[in-house]
């Protein structure tokens, strides 16, 4: 078993160095600065293509956290260069907190404010700083978390809001993308929340973030976990059930998230109930998320059985991460076996190896939709912190 935990540890640090490479060659906007906006599926970048913030935070929080993982100082330009074009074009100087999306030369096209990508900035920003100890980088995280806890915390029913407008007052529309229910509470931006508020307080230790993320952490156990092993997704703003799906990649990352969460705050309590979530939602993964192929299918209607056969990119990763974690709990060789599945399948159907970066998805005969290589959506996030966390657990 040792051998096969090797060869996959080997196998994933030298993806990670190819997709770093790929960004870092064909998304650096030399005419507008930051970064292109959309990379067609051909490898062509579309010209004039608007920028969102979620792409930009993501890639900030990739190569920062790689430069530190690789030790190298390799990656400072693309580190800088995100930064810098954050605060200048993402940051509202006037109400707090960052906009959704600029155009190609930086102009703002939608000022909201979702919660969702507030939690990337923090993210991103406390990652930066903890790449560069650059003190302005953690303010500004410190005081979007400040911002969120203020104006977007539910004081009454709890739980976090999931979108405002730019001044902060209420929102009909809350939408993170047209796909999702038009709901105000959800299981996806509370996850980056947990996300975000982890790893604030693992670089400053901050005790009011230590406050919120422990009680967010029981929330989001309390309220999205279900006894069957997966995650509701979306709730009113008084706690009302509003879908019947069951998302194999958010419920496989939202376990191990959870557990790292649990583990910075030091919630014994919390730690134990997370390590027994892992299991069930593991277990679940072998036995229904996961095709025999090796592929981890997209999500499930859990009123008529009916299951989505494509193959987004993300849930490939975040189960191999999920099932690591497990395999570290229990030692159990099922869950590298099927760590080993997923990778030869991914390699062989999922990454684009003409150009360099992944598939969006491919259908349940492995061809590639046409789909874009970099957008608003596809980042290096899920991907490259796959590569380095396997590394880490196994």
């Amino acid at each position: 078993m040792q051998l096969k935990a090797t060869h996959i540890k080997q196998a994933l640090h030298q993806e990670l160095l190819r997709i770093l490479r790929y960004w870092q060659q064909n998304t650096v906007d030399e005419a507008y600065g930051g970064f292109v906006g959309k990379i067609d599926c051909k490898n062509q970048v579309v010209p004039m293509a608007t920028k969102g913030i979620i792409l930009n935070t993501r890639i900030l929080w990739s190569f920062a956290a790689a430069a530190q993982y690789l030790n190298t100082t390799e990656y400072d330009e693309v580190c800088h260069r995100a930064y810098q074009y954050l605060c200048r074009y993402f940051f509202d100087k006037e109400h707090g907190g960052v906009i959704w999306e600029v155009d190609f030369e930086g102009n703002p096209v939608n000022s909201r404010k979702q919660v969702y990508a507030q939690a990337f900035a923090i993210y991103s920003l406390a990652e930066y700083y903890s790449y560069c100890q650059a003190e302005e980088a953690k303010q500004q995280a410190l005081a979007i978390f400040q911002l969120l806890e203020d104006k977007a915390k539910d004081p009454f029913k709890g739980g976090y809001l999931e979108a405002f407008d730019r001044d902060w007052s209420p929102l009909e529309d809350m939408r993170l993308s047209p796909k999702d229910l038009n709901a105000a509470k959800t299981m996806n931006t509370h996850l980056h929340v947990v996300e975000a508020y982890t790893r604030l307080l693992q670089v400053t230790g901050d005790e009011e973030v230590r406050a919120a993320l422990r009680q967010l952490t029981a929330l989001y156990n309390q309220r999205f976990l279900a006894r069957e092993g997966y995650f509701h997704l979306f709730f009113d703003e008084d706690w009302h059930l509003q879908s019947q799906v069951s998302s194999y990649g958010h419920d496989i990352e939202s376990a191990w998230l959870l557990l790292d969460a649990a583990i910075v705050v030091g919630d014994e309590e919390q730690t134990r109930l997370c390590e027994h979530n892992i299991a069930t939602i593991a277990d679940r993964m072998l036995a229904e998320a996961i095709d025999h192929d090796g592929a981890v299918l997209y999500e499930k209607d859990l009123c008529t059985g009916e299951i989505d056969q494509d193959r987004h990119w993300w849930p490939q990763v975040e189960c191999m991460v999920g099932l690591a974690y497990q395999h570290m709990l229990s030692g159990d060789a099922r869950y590298l076996q099927s760590i080993e599945g997923i990778w030869q399948y991914t390699t062989k159907n999922l990454l684009d190896k003409y150009a360099g970066e992944w598939y969006f998805r491919v259908d349940q005969n492995g061809k590639p939709y046409a789909e874009d290589l970099v957008s608003m959506w596809k980042a290096p996030y899920h991907t490259t912190r796959a590569c380095m966390v396997i590394n880490e657990v196994l």
